[in-house]
């Protein structure tokens, strides 16, 4: 049964933890390891995840620029090789008319993507310098942040959509460049940057913050 905690202490504060995958309390203890209703391993914060974080979004910062500045496809067309960046890619639709698409792929793969750097990287920085912020904007923030942030997949989908529809042998054939590969390495990164980020540390670091 879970315990009733008093509000305005943290749970750590009251000797009790949260497991992360049946959301059921326990008391903490030197000697628990694993939740006691679901086996799963349990841990008052998730261990290293600063450290985790940091090391996937410098991946991610280093990825995200050639992902924009190389071309994302290939396309041959009668034994010429036009490539195509996500940029080039966006003013394509909108020159043909498709100003919805290309809004959809510009927020899914440009602006998306370094919004949640940005914001991921700011959060981390308020939780390591323990700057007094206000935990529920800072969380709330970053439930947004991790929401749309998977919406960046779906440009995968396209470029895999594009090469199995117009491969069509020697005439018309659309490949990956360079920048898909980045591309993909920093959708990955973020992802899994949101998910070792332990968003109990915002309120470790703003524990007199209102």
């Amino acid at each position: 049964m879970s315990k009733l905690l008093k509000p305005g202490i943290s749970a750590m504060q009251q000797g009790t933890q949260l497991c992360r995958v049946c959301t059921m309390d326990s008391s903490i203890s030197a000697n628990t390891t694993h939740c006691p209703y679901c086996g799963s391993p349990i841990s008052v914060r998730i261990k290293h995840s600063q450290q985790k974080t940091w090391a996937l979004l410098l991946t991610a910062m280093v990825f995200i620029i050639p992902a924009n500045l190389y071309p994302i496809t290939y396309l041959l067309k009668n034994s010429t090789l036009y490539p195509d960046t996500i940029f080039s890619g966006i003013i394509s639709l909108f020159e043909s008319g498709m100003i919805g698409i290309a809004l959809i792929v510009f927020i899914a793969s440009i602006l998306v993507p370094i919004l949640k750097i940005i914001a991921l990287s700011f959060i981390s920085l308020a939780v390591h310098f323990q700057w007094q912020l206000s935990p529920k904007k800072q969380l709330f923030a970053f439930k947004i942040v991790d929401w749309v942030g998977r919406w960046s997949v779906l440009d995968l989908f396209v470029i895999s959509i594009m090469v199995a529809v117009f491969d069509k042998g020697n005439f018309l054939s659309v490949y990956p460049g360079i920048a898909a590969t980045s591309f993909t390495v920093v959708v990955i990164t973020t992802l899994f940057a949101a998910q070792s980020f332990d968003t109990r540390l915002i309120w470790d670091a703003n524990t007199n913050a209102k």
